[in-house]
């Protein structure tokens, strides 16, 4: 895979991102896992709730996640490719959906957070992604577009009619960033198909060089330690797919007591 694209300064770091590899084993529930090192120890934040979308797409035999690299000036994984994602706004909760969540996903949802909550990660999910990358997933809003405006990041998306397509989501992980860290989240993981996502790839002042990435290609770009462990999970669940109709646990990386881990709930 050619490095087209990577902006000049991107750290480039090993292939050790969190797949199944030959020589060392996967991660299990309650195993360390890898952290990416910093150079400065910034003062203790709570997380802030957060949401990432995974759009995956099957080329082929191969499947392609959408990745985009975050501006050098950000504070927190500055030249890093990530899924489009971010922080939980205050109006998310208040966003009309065309369709909820799947009742298993909610309930995956609840177990760290209240109803309203899982809902507001929901829609953030698709709002940050429609601001990243101009992706929307949606569906036709029941009455049509809202009279009320619901602010710019709407604008193009619920003023055409559509809402977040709440039901097309599966959670697939969480990971709360380990203190120490410029910024600090209690990340959700959503994954969704590529083909229920609707509009033309944008560049953003957050994420440049957005672009599809072949899987087994993705561990070649500069990645955040979590992205790599988080592509692995992808690989995974496009190999296996679980049952939708069944309620399953999920990884939860995290710190315990210094250490940092892999747990499952």
């Amino acid at each position: 895979m050619s490095n087209r694209g990577i902006p000049a300064g991107a750290v480039v770091r090993g292939t050790d991102k969190g797949y199944d590899d030959p020589v060392k084993p996967a991660l299990k529930p309650g195993s360390e896992r890898p952290v990416e090192k910093i150079d400065k120890q910034y003062p203790y934040m709570r997380p802030r709730d957060a949401a990432t979308l995974i759009l995956v797409r099957q080329k082929g035999k191969v499947p392609e996640v959408l990745l985009g690299c975050r501006d050098a000036k950000h504070a927190f994984m500055p030249n890093r490719y990530v899924f489009p994602g971010g922080r939980v706004d205050l109006a998310d909760a208040r966003v009309p959906v065309a369709t909820p969540l799947d009742r298993f996903v909610d309930e995956r949802l609840q177990r760290a957070a209240s109803a309203q909550r899982a809902r507001a990660l929901a829609v953030a999910a698709v709002r940050e992604t429609f601001e990243e990358t101009g992706l929307m997933l949606a569906k036709p809003l029941n009455g049509g577009a809202p009279a009320k405006d619901y602010g710019e990041h709407w604008h193009g998306f619920l003023d055409k009619g559509l809402a977040p397509a709440l039901d097309c989501l599966d959670l697939i992980a969480r990971a709360v960033t380990p203190p120490g860290r410029p910024r600090r989240f209690n990340a959700r993981f959503f994954m969704a198909r590529a083909e229920d996502a609707t509009g033309d790839i944008r560049h953003s002042s957050e994420l440049g060089d957005v672009r599809w990435v072949r899987l087994d290609e993705a561990r070649e770009l500069p990645l955040p330690t979590i992205t790599g462990l988080i592509l692995g999970e992808i690989g995974r669940l496009v190999k296996e797919p679980p049952d939708r109709k069944k309620q399953r646990k999920i990884p939860l990386f995290t710190t315990v007591h210094r250490k940092h881990l892999m747990l499952e709930e």
